[in-house]
């Protein structure tokens, strides 16, 4: 069944080149590619998002992709430094906020938005 194929992450977009400039240009993933017709393919460590052009897109009010990395105040900085803003979530239970940071107990994580909303999180690796 499907427990041993891979998955890949799947985002809808509005604007195919808004999109590259934000996953390439600011998140610093490469292109996988060939690109289908209203998709942009990309590699992301061992793991793929594609990117498709969609009206829905920024519709999800929940978190689309997570990114696991080893510091994410480290990450937090270098995305910040490319011009992305953070998230503040007022209402996590036992959660406290460190600058962009939610800490609840060892977790860390920080939430960001692409150019149509869908939401995105970087939480510490295991």
């Amino acid at each position: 069944m499907l427990g041993d194929k891979d998955a890949i992450a799947t985002v809808g977009v509005k604007d195919l080149e808004a999109a590259r400039e934000f996953y390439g240009g600011k998140l610093g993933l490469q292109s996988a590619g060939p690109d289908e017709p209203g998709t942009i393919g990309y590699k992301s460590g061992n793991s793929a998002l594609l990117v498709y052009e969609s009206q829905f897109a920024g519709t999800n009010k929940a978190t689309a992709v997570t990114w696991i990395v080893g510091d994410v105040d480290q990450e937090v900085h270098a995305l910040k430094a490319k011009g992305i803003s953070f998230e503040h979530y007022d209402d996590l239970p036992d959660t406290r906020l460190e600058g962009d940071v939610h800490v609840s107990g060892e977790m860390r994580v920080a939430w960001f938005k692409d150019p149509d909303g869908n939401i995105h999180a970087l939480v510490t690796g295991r």
